[in-house]
């Protein structure tokens, strides 16, 4: 890393702790969130292209940013270049770094992303293509971390989360006892206990059926469920009340990584715009949110990378097509 950019990161910083001073005395958020958040080697036909900011909560909450949205992340990294290479991401779009410790006992993450441009599709690994050596890997927040936010977590609409640990766990209670929204999107269920210790405070409930359709099929309706179904669309549920919302059509696809995030952006900003809380939140509620994160979706396929369609066309450009008629599509 060269002095230039440490020197340019430094006063990164020394702005957002400034930011951090009015959080900690009670200005409210948008969004608080934790989970998975890595640096995203990405290898396009086999030769490292980039790297960036990636993992389904870094980027959900980075976009959200983007699109000038309060967001407050909730990280546990490493005190090394790629830790500080991802903190000056958040600033850089926006967020408020408060709350991400880099630690010098944890290396931060990274994530092999191997792209095949000819068909779009992707791999993740944990180990290095280049030399095999396995790479670092996501580490959750613990309890330092977990009351450090306390003042963010209290404060905050929304209460983002892809994983569970017991400091996330109670990092949701926190949020939820205050009032937040808590949108949930888990990959897996690791810890049954603690999965359905978390289901009785999430609000939104997102997932994919190829993953944890069989495992989810009988929970708790009193939470919104948002059902991926690859390509065909996705589904609405609340309770007896479901919306089947077909994808929408990619003009090109170079890379799909992302598209799943580009849906929770549209649900999350449309739920921000509109003033949605816990109390009265349906599955009519978030069919506008959801439509515009399909539009986010597919335009995105035509780009390298999970924010191709950021890098490329402008958070500005974004933010445009958030604010389309979602009957239009």
């Amino acid at each position: 890393m060269s002095v230039r950019w440490r020197s340019t990161h430094r006063d990164l910083m020394v702005h957002n702790e400034n930011m951090g001073a009015s959080v900690r005395h009670n200005q409210h958020v948008d969004v608080a969130g934790t989970g998975f958040t890595v640096l995203d080697r990405i290898y396009t036909d086999g030769s490292l292209a980039d790297e960036s900011l990636g993992g389904s909560c870094g980027n959900v909450l980075l976009s959200l940013a983007m699109l000038n949205r309060q967001v407050a992340p909730v990280l546990a990294l490493g005190d090394d270049v790629e830790g500080e290479q991802l903190v000056c991401e958040f600033i850089s779009a926006g967020a408020l770094t408060h709350y991400i410790h880099l630690r010098a006992d944890l290396r931060s993450p990274v994530l092999a992303q191997e792209l095949d441009t000819a068909s779009g599709l992707h791999d993740f690994s944990f180990v290095c293509p280049e030399t095999s050596a396995d790479l670092p890997r996501y580490q959750p927040i613990g309890e330092t971390e977990l009351e450090f936010a306390l003042p963010v977590l209290t404060h905050c609409s929304v209460f983002y989360a892809d994983r569970l640990s017991e400091s996330i766990l109670e990092a949701m209670k926190t949020a939820w006892s205050a009032g937040a929204v808590v949108f949930f999107e888990p990959s897996d269920i690791d810890n049954e206990t603690m999965f359905n210790e978390a289901m009785k405070m999430v609000s939104v409930l997102k997932y994919s059926v190829d993953r944890l359709g069989d495992r989810l099929s009988d929970i708790s309706p009193r939470c919104i469920r948002i059902v991926t179904h690859g390509a065909a669309g996705l589904e609405v549920r609340h309770g007896t009340d479901a919306h089947w919302c077909r994808a929408v059509n990619a003009p090109v696809v170079l890379d799909t990584c992302g598209s799943g995030d580009m849906v929770s952006v549209g649900v999350i900003d449309w739920m921000i715009s509109n003033r949605i809380g816990p109390d009265r939140l349906t599955a009519a509620d978030l069919i506008g949110g959801v439509v515009a994160g399909q539009r986010l979706a597919a335009e995105n396929c035509a780009y390298a990378g999970a924010r191709g369609l950021f890098r490329k066309r402008g958070a500005g450009y974004v933010r445009r097509m958030l604010r389309e008629d979602p009957s239009a599509a």
